[in-house]
């Protein structure tokens, strides 16, 4: 596979870096720039399938490749008053649709209501995990990225709408809550997904170097494939009993959704470690998951080492496959559907060792090494004929930064 995952990112950074720069130079201005970039490459043990973040098109084999992990951003906050600000963020990394092009990730107005109470409108990251708002920097993380397994449940970053938020102090705890209504959309390998109707929350606690968290959205999910639309009207016109139901099962147009997660977070004397436990609910063919990981890191001077383990696994199918296979036509059925249902057992569970170096005050350098498991295909794209179960070795290298 040929790499042109920099000479894609080269000239989007000249031009806001340089930007960045000429703005920040004025130190009088009501705008604040910032920027983070990481700069990676993968490869794995196998050419049998990609190793990549769920969503994406292309990724790592046998072949090293920088499409899996580079991506560059730029954001920008206004503050037109002591009570009004604005932030705009534009992200560029390989999208669901295979390209490079730069993406609005953020672009929200925000009034402080008091010095307890916030509410923004816009487009603001959807607060789906403990790292949801920075997932994408690099820097900000102990991992190189954030565990797939779990992370690879949500196709959707960001929502548009709005959200209010509260902090308070309740005895030595730092109390969050933030509530929030849109929709979303993003493209999953090239299948565009809506996620309309969404109301939620995200609530957290910090006290003495600890942060719980609990979070949980819903809402209606539609999956724009014309391939599985096809196949649901086809079902529903099919007149044996059984059959129509089968497709009301698998389709995926306004079903109802829905994520939840708790996690813990804690620092303490260069102990640093993380846990989120989450589970994803759809009344569609989008099966349901429950996942986990654990992550344990321990800070000596500028090298921190770490252990990561992480599960994915397929909860319910949520399809009963009741096609009986009385003549040729219906046992093609019945194994088209078996096919679909099988295309979502995402489970797999994986074991990561990695090392970060604080190179520079700004600049952390990454090193980690991953043992995929999956049941069947799991997480990975692409898979040749008779690599369902295989073990896979993940050899990944970065440099973040930030700006």
């Amino acid at each position: 596979m040929r790499n042109t995952t920099f000479w894609r990112l080269t000239p989007v950074a000249a031009v806001l870096a340089a930007f960045a720069a000429t703005a920040q130079a004025d130190a009088g201005s009501p705008f604040t720039f910032s920027g983070f970039a990481t700069v990676g490459i993968a490869g794995t043990n196998t050419d049998d399938a990609h190793y990549l973040i769920p969503g994406q098109v292309r990724g790592a084999t046998k072949s090293f490749s920088g499409e899996v992990d580079s991506k560059l951003g730029l954001q920008v906050t206004g503050r037109l008053s002591p009570m009004f600000s604005g932030t705009a963020q534009v992200l560029t990394k390989q999208t669901g649709d295979g390209s490079f092009k730069p993406v609005l990730e953020w672009a929200f107005a925000k009034a402080q209501l008091t010095p307890a109470l916030a509410v923004r409108l816009g487009r603001m990251g959807g607060p789906f995990f403990a790292v949801s708002d920075f997932r994408d920097v690099g820097y900000a993380n102990t991992w190189l990225r954030p565990p797939v397994d779990v992370y690879g449940q949500v196709p959707f970053s960001h929502f548009d709408g709005g959200d209010l938020s509260y902090q308070t102090r309740l005895g030595g705890a730092t109390l969050n809550l933030q509530v929030l209504a849109g929709s979303a959309k993003d493209t999953y390998e090239r299948t565009d997904l809506k996620f309309k109707s969404v109301t939620g929350f995200n609530s957290t606690a910090e006290f003495d170097g600890f942060t719980l968290r609990l979070g949980h959205v819903q809402g209606k999910v539609t999956v724009e494939s014309a391939t599985l639309k096809q196949l649901v009207a086809g079902l529903a016109s099919v007149p044996v009993p059984g059959v129509p139901a089968v497709g009301q099962q698998l389709s995926a147009d306004g079903k109802d959704a829905s994520f939840t997660g708790v996690g813990l977070t804690f620092d303490m004397n260069d102990v640093i470690g993380s846990f989120e436990y989450t589970m994803r609910r759809t009344d569609s063919y989008v099966a349901d998951t429950d996942g986990w990981y654990a992550t344990l890191g321990y800070r000596l001077g500028a090298f921190t080492p770490y252990a990561t383990v992480s599960e994915v696994k397929r909860k319910d199918s949520n399809v009963n496959n009741t096609i009986p296979a009385l003549t040729p036509q219906l046992a093609v059925l019945k194994a088209t559907v078996d096919a679909v249902v099988a295309d979502q057992n995402i489970s797999q569970k994986s074991v990561g060792l990695g090392m970060r170096w604080d190179a520079m005050r700004n600049v952390a350098v990454k090193a980690q090494f991953d043992r995929v498991k999956p049941t069947g295909v799991g997480l990975f794209n692409a898979p040749k004929p008779g690599f369902g179960g295989k073990n896979v070795n993940v050899y990944s290298l970065s440099v973040d930064t930030v700006f």
